[in-house]
């Protein structure tokens, strides 16, 4: 019981795994691929060009879902309320598909930023800076086949998958509300390890391109934590190992204790 609520509290929180379940995002992530994605990085920094998130697009690139109607039987409200979100919660232990509002996309643009496509190169460029995208576009992929200049409204994010072919991305939503950006206040957290399958395993890093003056996002305010893999994707394995700890110490002394009664 203690591990359940200690994995629960993990995911809930701090970290959680999703499986890949289409080719938006090849070869970046293959479908199947089950990726963690971190929950925690974006209260310690701002979500930056390149990072690759996940977000919820109810409200935004989908309608709203209907209210489930309320029933007047008090143990359907309680089921409702405590067994089918426990329920959902335990199931995403083992790694939850993106439902049918979430995404899973590359950030190209954050609030202020003008991202438009294309220039005399056929590059995607960000505030008049061209993207190089060959090290993650799918092979033979042009950067879009899309047109489009937007600039990115405050609070929200312009994002697009790294297999331009057949991502349902920004590009096509510009006439849902924010123009195809999505808020910022809906990402649940960045990808940043594919744990699954073991041949695939690797971390996520911030392609190159979105290091250039103009792209990347501001430096880290002074204080604020920073980690190797940009963005503290080692801060769920540091939170964990310090709730086992004391958890782990008190079950040695309750064994302790019990063999000393015994005896």
């Amino acid at each position: 019981m203690v591990a359940l609520a200690i994995a629960l509290l993990v995911k809930t929180f701090v970290v959680q795994a999703f499986f890949i379940p289409s080719s938006s995002m090849e070869n970046t992530l293959l479908i199947g691929d089950k990726v963690l994605v971190n929950k925690v990085v974006y209260h310690l920094r701002p979500i930056k060009p390149g990072d690759i998130v996940v977000f919820d697009g109810e409200g935004s690139w989908n309608p709203n879902a209907p209210a489930e109607p309320a029933s007047s039987d008090p143990i359907v409200r309680l089921y409702r309320a405590t067994l089918v979100p426990l329920f959902h919660s335990i199931g995403g232990l083992f790694g939850t598909a993106p439902g049918q509002t979430d995404y899973i996309k590359r950030v190209i643009g954050t609030p202020g930023d003008r991202v438009a496509c294309c220039n005399a190169q056929g590059l995607i460029t960000v505030n008049g800076v061209a993207l190089h995208e060959t090290s993650y576009l799918f092979p033979g992929a042009e950067p879009s086949e899309i047109h489009f200049s937007e600039k990115v409204p405050p609070g929200r994010l312009w994002v697009m998958g790294d297999n331009r072919l057949v991502s349902d991305d920004s590009r096509l939503h510009r006439d849902d509300p924010g123009s195809g950006t999505i808020p910022e206040n809906k990402v649940i957290g960045r990808a940043f390890l594919i744990v699954w399958p073991p041949s695939r395993w690797r971390v996520l890093p911030v392609p190159s391109t979105f290091q250039q003056h103009g792209v990347s996002a501001a430096a880290a305010a002074p204080g604020m934590i920073t980690t190797t893999a940009g963005g503290a994707p080692y801060l769920p394995l540091a939170g964990g190992v310090v709730v086992a700890l004391p958890i782990t110490w008190l079950q040695r002394r309750v064994r302790l204790r019990r063999r000393r009664a015994r005896r």
